[in-house]
């Protein structure tokens, strides 16, 4: 598993197999894939294959990482980046809702972007939440996040498009 980057009290790394169930679990609970347009996996076979098929790292050098608390070692989420189908890079993240509230998607999401900066020469992000997302909107705007504007995303009509321009 290669490590790409940490905050105080995150470290983000590619994911690896033992994830599987944790993957399957995420995406299992309704409130996690509420506003995500994602079906969730139908079982965690079907998790240990999408992590055998994710060329992400391979074929742009940066994907959806797994978030782990450096206290306890365990994956609480992922967050990272990917382009989406109009080859912006777009910033994503989903955490158990055991973790929410805790300022992990802010700090994961921070660095995440400091990576992508300082390590990948990125200088141009979008993030997309639902409108009713109001937890997601938030960490958006708390890291600069402007809304752009309305566009369907995934099956979702109302889904708000940020941007985040750095100079």
């Amino acid at each position: 598993m290669k490590q790409i980057t940490e905050s105080v009290r995150l470290y983000l790394r590619e994911f690896a197999l033992e994830d599987a169930e944790a993957l399957f679990l995420l995406n299992s609970d309704p409130d996690v894939i509420r506003y995500t347009g994602d079906p969730p996996f139908e079982s965690v076979e079907k998790a240990i294959e999408f992590i055998l098929d994710y060329d992400h790292y391979k074929k742009h050098g940066f994907g959806r990482w797994a978030v782990v608390r450096k206290e306890d070692d365990q994956f609480i989420g992922w967050c990272g980046l990917k382009f989406n189908e109009d080859e912006e890079i777009d910033l994503g993240l989903r955490f158990f809702k055991k973790e929410w509230g805790r300022g992990y998607a802010t700090e994961a999401a921070k660095a995440t972007i400091r990576y992508a900066i300082d390590e990948l020469g990125m200088n141009s992000f979008i993030g997309r939440a639902a409108k009713d997302n109001e937890a997601s909107v938030k960490v958006l705007e708390k890291l600069g996040f402007k809304f752009q504007e309305k566009r369907m995303c995934h099956g979702i009509e109302d889904a708000h498009y940020f941007t985040l321009e750095m100079k």
